[in-house]
């Protein structure tokens, strides 16, 4: 998320209603090639489309509910499944003569933050399309509660991207929140109580962005604009690579500048001054959690779970502090101080955000299998946390576009076949479906 240079507390975070509208749908509809090439998304293959068409016929003739959970590597996700919905599923339908009742839709999910660093306009938008937003990091009862309702008696499926956040590998699942779990295993308890018998199906969703040619010199312009942002340019460093060499000289200068972020990160925070890590991947983690533990000691907050769960509860013990409903009645010192307060808050969250960045790298990603993909992928990381350091979040980095995008529709996974289970053991049932739903998703992408 993009800073928000918070000056002063703000009012409350309202809950912004599902509003869907026709004319919104069909105006997105239309842009949506337009947005699509605007992103460099020039090519899609759909693998598995005639039969998420056949399901949405189900679903419309009232045979079952269906739970879209779809892989979320980047902010792009929300216009690729766009595309699957409104343009791959329909043209599937017709190829194969079901007959589909327009709009072919779903309602979905999306972080309440959106509007704070995207604008009014777009949580307007996005309220329109039918989206529901939810707070991370607490139990945002008025959000699942409407979740709730609308996956049981909505017009549409719902879609929620199961990993939470995005995670930037295309070829790597997060892990899973178990939310989209126990929102399936609700609807089939809303259903039995209303005495109705359609199934409850999760429907898995593989995305991948595949680049559409070999052509390394977009790795190496980002490479060396990499370097020059963090002083590490060199005569060596800055040599144009041979496209038909092997990867070796790359791969040592993606660890060079690694390792040089790594140092200047370490140096922020006092971390050189101890007995340095010699490992990178021990290294990240040692300044993850220093980062962390400086929001979390300002927030006093205790550190548990794993690094995005305790991103998620530094964000919402922030937003207490900046967006707050009792602002009318502060006298004029205390409003001064709701200010401050605010601006400090502000401020230990940016060591979060810094965290956000990096939260998904593994430090053996691209070693693992030295593609151009996995290069870009992970160059981009570094390019978002380094603009971000430099608040040139606007700033766009060197293209490594065109993409192909690729999209496989898993099979569905029945959750009344769980239900039983979830009666004796909702936590296990929870836990065992979600690790289901993650084992589909990676064969989605394998």
């Amino acid at each position: 998320m993009p800073r928000a240079g918070i000056q002063a507390a703000q009012p409350a975070l309202r809950f912004i209603p599902p509003d869907y509208s026709r004319w919104m749908y069909s105006l997105c509809r239309a842009a949506l090639p337009w947005l699509l090439r605007a992103r460099g998304l020039v090519h899609f293959e759909t693998s598995g489309s005639e039969s998420l068409a056949a399901l949405f016929a189900e679903a419309q003739s009232g045979r079952c509910r269906l739970l879209i959970a779809f892989r979320h590597p980047s902010t792009t996700d929300p216009l690729v499944m766009a595309q699957l919905l409104w343009r791959e599923v329909p043209r599937a339908a017709r190829r194969h003569g079901l007959s589909l009742k327009a709009p072919v839709h779903s309602q979905f999910l999306y972080d309440r933050g959106i509007p704070l660093w995207a604008g009014a306009a777009a949580g307007w938008i996005l309220s329109k399309l039918g989206g529901i937003p939810i707070q991370r990091g607490k139990l945002d009862r008025l959000a699942l509660r409407t979740a709730r309702e609308l996956f049981a008696h909505g017009p549409f499926p719902l879609a929620i991207a199961p990993e939470g956040v995005t995670n930037n590998h295309g070829e790597l699942v997060s892990p899973l929140e178990p939310g989209l779990a126990q929102m399936a295993f609700w609807c089939c308890e809303d259903l039995a109580a209303a005495g109705r018998h359609e199934r409850v199906l999760i429907v898995p969703i593989g995305l991948q962005y595949l680049s559409t040619s070999d052509d390394w010199r977009a790795i190496d312009r980002l490479l060396g604009r990499l370097e020059d942002l963090i002083g590490l340019s060199t005569t060596s460093s800055r040599r144009p690579a041979d496209p038909d060499q092997v990867l070796e000289p790359r791969y040592q200068r993606l660890i060079a500048l690694s390792e040089r972020l790594l140092s200047l990160l370490e140096g922020f925070y006092h971390l050189s001054e101890h007995v340095p890590a010699v490992d990178l991947l021990e290294r990240l983690d040692r300044l993850r959690e220093q980062a962390l533990s400086v929001a979390e000691a300002h927030f006093q907050l205790s550190p548990r779970g794993s690094v995005i769960e305790r991103c998620r509860r530094i964000e919402q013990a922030a937003w207490a502090c900046i967006y707050r409903d009792d602002l009318e009645e502060l006298s004029e010192v205390e409003r001064s101080l709701a200010d401050w307060a605010a601006r400090e808050a502000d401020l230990r969250m940016a060591h979060m955000r810094l965290v956000e960045h990096f939260a998904t790298l593994s430090g053996s990603y691209v070693a693992e299998k030295p593609s151009i993909d996995r290069y870009g992928e992970v160059l981009m990381i570094f390019w978002r946390a380094v603009a971000w350091i430099r608040g040139r979040e606007e700033e766009r980095p060197p293209a490594l576009g065109p993409w192909r995008v690729r999209m496989v529709v898993a099979e569905p996974i029945d959750v009344q076949g769980c239900s039983g289970a979830y009666r004796r053991d909702r936590r296990g049932a929870v836990e065992r479906l979600t690790a289901e739903l993650r084992e589909r998703l990676e064969a989605a992408i394998g």
